[in-house]
């Protein structure tokens, strides 16, 4: 089902970075946003950015029973999201244990399976659902083997399940290096200096901004012959 007045869209994760990008390019394309986030008060300030139909609430996308609760109370809609994550910090092998290990994947995966697990039985038929990597599921380095198998297993995971839920479609959006607020770990001037220089280094001369992907979710949402895809929005990062 293609973006229009009357889809309903789901963003769990949808408050700040690269989810608000996204629910701001939904609404304006029309349809009825639905944002949340375990933050309150960033769920307001997303209310503040948005459209006034739109709606927010305060879900820990961690507890299945927190979720669960979100979407019977929302009822069906259209185009499922899931952005949710934590802060980035890269971690060289003699840091990693598994119990780390375990951390890192949580939210980025095994809750975002668990969600989709829980969004399922509400999408409209012909929706979508829309999950996050990051290129570094295809370019590794030094700190970032949780990165890279995080974004690989959520790739893989992606295509699975556009087999399984079909018709429904699942996709994957795989941005660069992009302002967000998942490396606030990093002080001011370190960010400021990872974004140069890594901006310096590509094809396209900068890192991304949230919009950029943002405009990739919206897209895979549109167009409904797509499935078990990965869009990569890199600025040129795995040709460099």
């Amino acid at each position: 089902m293609t973006l229009n007045e009357s889809s309903r869209v789901v963003i769990l994760g949808g408050t700040s970075g690269i989810g608000l990008a996204t629910a701001q390019r939904a609404a304006a394309a029309g349809a009825t946003v639905i944002v949340a986030s375990r933050n309150p008060e960033s769920v307001q300030r997303a209310l503040e950015q948005l459209p006034s139909e739109s709606i927010g609430r305060a879900v820990d996308a961690s507890s299945a029973n927190a979720v669960a609760a979100f979407f019977d109370e929302i009822g069906e809609f259209d185009h499922f999201v899931y952005t949710a994550a934590e802060n980035l910090v890269g971690l060289t092998l003699p840091e990693i244990t598994a119990e780390k290990a375990a951390e890192f994947f949580g939210l980025r995966l095994f809750h975002a399976l668990d969600a989709v697990r829980l969004a399922v039985p509400h999408l409209r038929s012909g929706g979508s659902i829309t999950l996050t990597s990051g290129t570094a599921a295809f370019k590794g380095g030094t700190g970032w083997a949780l990165g890279t198998a995080v974004c690989g297993a959520m790739n893989s995971l992606a295509r699975s399940l556009a087999a399984e839920l079909a018709p429904l479609r699942v996709n994957t959006v795989a941005p660069g290096v992009l302002r967000s607020p998942l490396w606030s770990a990093m002080s001011e001037a370190d960010r400021h200096a990872m974004y140069e220089a890594t901006g310096a280094s590509l094809p396209l001369g900068r890192v991304a901004e949230p919009d950029d992907a943002a405009k990739a979710f919206v897209a895979l949402m549109d167009q409904d012959y797509v499935t078990g895809t990965v869009a990569v929005v890199d600025g040129g990062t795995l040709v460099a």
